[in-house]
């Protein structure tokens, strides 16, 4: 697993560095930089994955993991004269896994050259590590939709996509049992089991868990036959056989299932990443996904979040005080300022290391100046 993410000459880091946990929640100021430690990762990933390997290859910084990065000379790190991009990672006994890139001679050159990789296998991370072993969602999941793509790939190696866009072919396949009878991933692993499941399969396992999250419904998925797509439709738990479009259930079903999916087909050193899993979503279902995610790194899977919510972040909190899902030292929080980032820990109780100011104390200013206002009136 991951313990530690350093990221120099990238973006507005001339040179910082991360703790990495199961569990690393990020969250902060707009523009503070948390996107670009999602954005270093991914770019290791694409590292990971090219050039069979080995240093030589290139990445594109646009299309690829939902990347759009612009040119080669928009992401590098000008203020400190930067001239390479190296994002180190490290690993609990010690290892250091160091991914090195440059800027290509081309003028408006859309990619970066790698110049340097490591040689082993990177937790998570790759070479040789298949989706859904990495999985990244980002912020701009897919609305509803009739119909969602599909993928190309081997049944066992589809995951959600990186907007959920996949998601309607996996719960699809995984029902008919198109996924090779030793996969690990063809049943829900029992960490991840929702009690009123009606089994460990992953369709059942989904509809148990966003009907917890969400709100009651029985999920239905299919791949339309002729025209290469699939198609989600709900139902509501006491109406059996109706079924509902998803443009009739809201946004927060769409966006919330996908991350609910890639939970659920997770597996042990696996790397999930999710972009603002609280979009459009109750602010009870908010937590309830913050729970859930702490649960997924609780069973041994590295999960990133990137969120503006304290309703996930409190989810999380209770996964530790209540559920006793996830150990206390297994989460860090890292809180984006305009100029400096502060990790925070927890303990066994929840309780948070500090609280800075400007860390999720809004409504506290707010219903100060709202009694402010009162007495003036």
């Amino acid at each position: 697993m991951i313990t530690s993410l350093e990221i120099r000459g990238f973006k507005r880091f001339e040179s910082e560095s991360f703790e990495v946990r199961p569990l690393t929640v990020l969250t902060g100021v707009n523009g503070g930089g948390k996107s670009t430690v999602i954005q270093s990762l991914l770019l290791a990933r694409l590292a990971a994955m090219s050039g069979g390997g080995k240093a030589g290859g290139t990445v594109r910084l646009n299309g690829p993991l939902g990347l759009a990065l612009g040119e080669a000379r928009d992401v590098l790190n000008w203020t400190s004269g930067a001239t390479e991009i190296t994002v180190r990672l490290g690993g609990p006994g010690g290892e250091s896994w160091v991914f090195g890139f440059g800027l290509p001679d081309a003028e408006q050159a859309l990619h970066l050259d790698v110049r340097r990789l490591p040689v082993p296998v990177v937790p998570g991370i790759g070479p040789g590590v298949a989706d859904p072993a990495f999985t990244y969602l980002c912020a701009e999941r897919l609305g509803p939709r009739d119909t969602l793509a599909l993928s190309a790939d081997e049944p066992d190696r589809i995951g959600v996509g990186v907007r959920g866009e996949f998601t309607a072919q996996v719960l699809a396949l995984r029902e008919t049992r198109a996924i090779g009878p030793r996969s690990p991933r063809g049943e829900v692993r029992g960490p991840l089991h929702h009690p009123d499941g009606a089994g460990p399969q992953l369709r059942a396992q989904a509809e148990a868990w966003a009907s917890e999250i969400i709100r009651p419904l029985r999920i239905t998925a299919r791949l339309a036959a002729g025209i290469m797509a699939g198609t989600i439709r709900f139902g509501e738990t006491s109406l059996i056989g109706e079924e509902i479009r998803p443009a009739n259930t809201g946004f927060g079903v769409s966006y919330a299932l996908p991350v609910i999916v890639a939970g659920l087909l997770t597996e042990p050193g696996d790397l999930l990443i999710v972009e603002n899993p609280e979009a459009h979503l109750h602010p009870a279902g908010q937590s309830r996904l913050g729970r859930f995610l702490a649960r997924v790194a609780g069973s041994g899977v590295q999960v990133l979040v990137e969120t503006h919510s304290d309703h996930v972040l409190n989810g999380a909190r209770l996964a530790v005080a209540q559920d006793g899902s996830l150990p206390a030292k297994d989460m860090v929080t890292h809180y984006f300022d305009h100029d400096r980032t502060l990790p925070i820990g927890i303990n066994d109780k929840g309780e948070l290391s500090h609280w800075p100011s400007g860390f999720f104390d809004q409504i506290e200013t707010d219903l100060g100046r709202l009694a402010r206002a009162r007495r003036d009136r």
